[in-house]
């Protein structure tokens, strides 16, 4: 399903999608395209795709600005997101607010690393927050969208975040998935929670 749903769009997502890429070229040096290292189904690795909305020294940019802010750098550490993240571009904001970085992601879906709908993704060091609900986000594939993305995504806490990822899986069904991809569209054009 994931994949016959993505081939019926892609067509109509494929002027977008190069419209973007020419945005990000021609306002931020580095590539278009950024693949950072994710933990997907049965604990593999594979690169999940974005359009690149931070500048190319982004970690060196991270670490100046979590040692000049404590404040950040306990936000960091505890949600693993920013308010007003240093390393993110103009154009990336924009991305970032209407999830629009995340569209290269179906390249993910059509290669089977990822569903259209399941868990975030999330990185290794990011399971230990996980604790006992790891091994329910490894028995599935993570999602382009999720319940979190559709119950208010960087307003909840990252132990919240846990709790629906915990709660998708125990309770998947076809109608749930369904029920998702509808609240995605409305959750993304209210921008609620888009950091």
């Amino acid at each position: 399903m994931d994949i016959a749903l993505v081939l019926a769009v892609l067509p109509f997502l494929f002027i977008i999608m190069a419209g973007l890429a020419l945005l990000v070229k021609a306002t931020a040096k580095g590539p278009v395209l950024y693949g950072h290292k994710r933990v997907g189904f049965n604990g593999r690795e594979f690169r999940c795709w974005k359009f690149r909305t931070m500048v190319v020294n982004g970690d060196e940019v991270l670490h100046q600005h979590l040692q000049d802010n404590p404040q950040d750098a306990i936000m960091w550490n505890t949600t693993r997101k920013l308010n007003d993240d240093p390393r993110v571009t103009p154009v990336g904001k924009v991305l970032r607010k209407l999830s629009l970085d995340e569209l290269p992601q179906l390249l993910n879906v059509l290669s089977g690393e990822m569903s259209l709908v399941g868990p975030r993704p999330v990185v290794q060091d990011e399971l230990d927050h996980y604790g006992s609900t790891a091994p329910y986000y490894l028995s599935t594939r993570p999602g382009l969208t999720g319940l979190w993305q559709v119950s208010g995504r960087s307003d909840t806490t990252y132990s919240e975040r846990v709790r629906l990822d915990r709660q998708y899986i125990m309770n998947w069904s076809l109608a749930q998935d369904m029920g998702i991809i509808f609240k995605t569209v409305p959750a993304l054009l209210s921008s609620r929670g888009a950091r």
